[in-house]
């Protein structure tokens, strides 16, 4: 990678959870960063608070707004952070139940608009010995009733970023699982009291700024193994 004084993150989703914890560990880190997320108002607080440029919009289905967004580094990234995800119908519904209708915007989201901001920022990526962050979850390898649409879309990415880092020597590419978080999204999928008994954002973020850091070698890993050194890589179960 380039020299601390010099390295651009672009995070999104990072108005808040995980990706708002993520900015902030790597704005402490020195980071130049670019943030996106859809609600302009919040990510603007968060953008002044770290010093950051930022572009709200909608990754999902606003091509023209990953196109601005890669533009907003100046071609200088170093580090690309696909954290926006969706969880799609709610409830969850179990697959007997589920709207199939609702399943194109969980993979537009959470899979096909990774894929074309990697796209639009592999130039720099490939020039600068970047990275890649694609936050996967357990739902990606674990059969959790009513978790199908959102965990095959992050299965979907864990595959993807597989084949990335085998076509992308010069790049790593790491599909990291964050673990279960105090968000909104995990409150919206089971419920405030469950959700309260997760674990914070902040020590997952650390713990993949600390893989960032390090540089393993492409793959997939848990967040908490390696942030402990039980194991780098994760394995599926």
């Amino acid at each position: 990678m380039t020299t601390e004084a010099t390295r651009t993150a672009v995070v999104t989703g990072a108005s808040a959870g995980l990706g708002e914890a993520l900015a902030e560990r790597l704005a402490a880190g020195g980071w130049n960063l670019v943030l996106t997320a859809r609600g302009e108002e919040r990510l603007a607080k968060t953008a002044a608070r770290l010093g950051a440029a930022y572009l709200a919009g909608d990754i999902a289905y606003d091509a023209a707004h990953r196109e601005r967004l890669i533009a907003l580094a100046g071609g200088k990234v170093d580090l690309l952070v696909n954290n926006a995800s969706t969880l799609g119908e709610l409830p969850l519904p179990t697959l007997a139940e589920a709207d199939l209708e609702a399943w194109p915007e969980v993979f537009e989201t959470n899979m096909r608009a990774p894929i074309h901001l990697v796209q639009l920022a592999l130039p720099s990526l490939r020039e600068r010995g970047g990275a890649v962050v694609n936050i996967s979850s357990d739902a990606a390898t674990g059969p959790y009733a009513t978790w199908g649409p959102y965990g095959a879309s992050k299965a979907a990415l864990d595959q993807l970023s597989n084949v990335l880092a085998a076509e992308e020597p010069a790049v790593r590419v790491w599909a990291v699982d964050p673990g279960e978080m105090r968000t909104k999204m995990l409150a919206d999928a089971v419920g405030e009291a469950d959700a309260a008994e997760a674990g914070d954002p902040a020590d997952a973020a650390a713990a993949i700024v600390r893989l960032v850091e390090a540089r393993p070698e492409s793959g997939r890993y848990e967040a908490k193994a390696f942030a402990e050194g039980r194991s780098e890589k994760g394995t599926r179960e």
